[in-house]
């Protein structure tokens, strides 16, 4: 976005005095007023310098307007390009930082005519294609965000139907049971009541006897008497018969009503543990965008170098103090700002060294075996702990471990892009950590994967037991595997910023650098380095 701040002299603005500047000089790189401009544009040493308007100037990007034409560490012009490091030198930068690079071109014909060349119409037609794929992503996922709302309220639709319907089924099954209940024990009520009046009657009948055996005896004469009794006889016997008949059958057995709730219905409140599972099911995407130039033949740069022209050469060798001769070097890192680390097995100890390869100190001393390191971000190093299951995030300015990851399988090989870590296990899966949110997502099928190296959106790997090297997408899926004859038992691996990869064999002391696409290679090394630091 163009600036909205006028522009103030740069000349008068250092003398104190607040003038609006009308021009800007491109190569002095500073705004002059209207009486400053003209003795600049009159110099015989600047008047051939190309200036712009004050206006015109505001209205560069932010971004644009910071671009100097010198360089920021030396205070010198740009005047040669490096291919190698994709960026513009000044005479002191070659001495500085790039004596070791091979492919140094002058910058006026880098730039030259840059305006007018296919670069600029491609580049703004890839500018309007992504602007574009941009505008249809946003419009399918709001979409597909509609889409989803609509299939919650569906979801939501359905678990309620689904629970009515078993309530309703309950429901009925409850008036089945209930009805049954009302059945059974009507008809056992009536059965007991029937008998209970048929006793009741003859309890009557035995309690009139009674009544009338007691005047028989005040009474009666001694005929009547008799035959009397032998009548009570005959009454006593039918009813003692009447209840021994009653005892030998099942009328005074125990009829208890009891319920016996489904062993089905039962097995719901134990065996069902949910009302069922919501699933993310993921499908091709319909997003169609415009497809990416594929080839890029119009470049504002020169073409990268091929593998034949991947020269090593000797920067830094480590030196290590005489108490640190016996070390089981697991890895070895460069960190941005060009000091050296190393991972001791042995003593479980991360070293630091300078950008001279002079030891400066320990840096942490882990809980347990060390198996590989790798730099992530900021102060930050990734180190594996094998078998513990764990990969620990160290701060190497504060010397302590700020976070340990816990996983479910072995920690040996690690990398990372600063966003995402990737830890192999060597037994056919890794697991990459998303780095903002700590999220785990593990990779199965990737085969025996020692060591590993990350490098846009692909894993690469090697199998020291096969001697063989692999890259697959981040998802899992096999892109290409390689091998050679000089790739024996194979650990360490990086990638340059062109894609090459660099393969470290402690079977034979070798280095071999494989083709972004895995189909070629050159071996850069075969001799035993120990602690030595190669640069390209």
């Amino acid at each position: 976005m163009a600036s909205s701040v006028m522009s103030l002299c740069t000349i008068c603005h250092d003398e104190g005095i607040s003038n609006s500047a009308v021009t800007w000089c491109t190569e002095c790189e500073v705004f002059f007023c209207e009486d400053c401009e003209k003795p600049h544009s009159k110099s015989r040493l600047s008047k051939n310098h190309k200036t712009m308007s004050a206006e015109d100037y505001q209205k560069l990007p932010t971004f644009m307007q910071e671009i100097s034409s010198q360089c920021r560490d030396h205070k010198k012009k740009f005047e040669l390009y490096c291919s190698f490091h994709a960026c513009p030198c000044c005479v002191q930068c070659i001495t500085d930082k790039h004596k070791k690079c091979q492919d140094m071109k002058p910058l006026s014909d880098i730039i030259q005519q840059v305006k007018s060349s296919a670069s600029v119409q491609l580049f703004e037609k890839d500018l309007t294609n992504v602007k574009e794929n941009l505008d249809t992503a946003i419009r399918y996922l709001k979409t597909r965000i509609s889409t989803i709302n609509t299939q919650k309220t569906k979801t939501v639709e359905e678990i309620r139907y689904m629970r009515k319907s078993i309530s309703d089924y309950l429901d009925k099954l409850e008036q089945d049971i209930l009805n049954d209940l009302e059945s059974k024990h009507s008809k056992l009520k009536s059965n007991m009541a029937t008998l209970l009046q048929q006793m009741e009657q003859r309890a009557s009948q035995v309690d009139q006897m009674q009544s009338q055996f007691t005047k028989m005896t005040q009474y009666a004469t001694e005929l009547q008497m008799y035959i009397g009794l032998r009548e009570i006889e005959k009454t006593t016997t039918e009813m003692a018969k009447y209840i021994e008949d009653l005892e030998g059958g099942d009328h005074f057995g125990e009829k208890n009503l009891e319920v016996k709730i489904s062993s089905a219905l039962q097995s719901i409140l134990k065996d069902v543990k949910s009302f069922g599972d919501i699933n993310i099911n993921t499908t091709s995407s319909s997003l169609q965008t415009k497809a990416g130039r594929k080839d890029q033949a119009q470049h504002l740069v020169p073409k990268v170098s091929g593998i034949e022209q991947i020269k090593p050469s000797l920067l830094t060798k480590l030196t290590l103090p005489e108490d640190m001769k016996s070390l089981e070097i697991r890895a070895c890192l460069i960190l941005p700002d060009g000091k050296c680390m190393i991972l001791d097995y042995n003593k479980k100890l991360l070293l630091r060294f300078s950008n001279d390869g002079i030891f400066i100190r320990e840096v942490v001393t882990l809980t347990g075996y060390p198996r590989d390191a790798y730099f992530v971000r900021n102060n930050t190093v990734a180190v594996t702990l094998g078998n513990t299951n764990q990969t620990v995030l160290v701060d190497t300015e504060k010397n302590t471990v700020i976070q340990t990851i816990q996983l479910s399988h072995g920690c040996y090989g690690v990398a990372s892009d600063g966003t995402t870590l990737v830890i192999s296990d060597s037994v056919n899966q890794c697991t990459t950590v998303n780095l903002s949110d700590m999220s785990h997502t593990i990779i199965k099928g990737m085969g025996e994967v020692c060591h590993v190296s990350l490098y846009k959106g692909n894993i690469y790997g090697t199998n020291d037991n096969e001697n063989r090297v692999y890259c697959y997408k981040i998802t899992g899926e096999p892109v290409w595997t390689f091998q050679h004859q000089d790739i024996d038992s194979p650990i360490g691996i990086t990638l340059d910023r062109n894609g090459f990869v660099y393969i470290a064999s402690p079977g034979n002391n070798s280095i071999v650098v494989v083709s972004p696409d895995g189909k070629a290679c050159k071996t850069i090394l075969l001799e035993k380095m120990e602690s030595n630091i190669l640069g390209q």
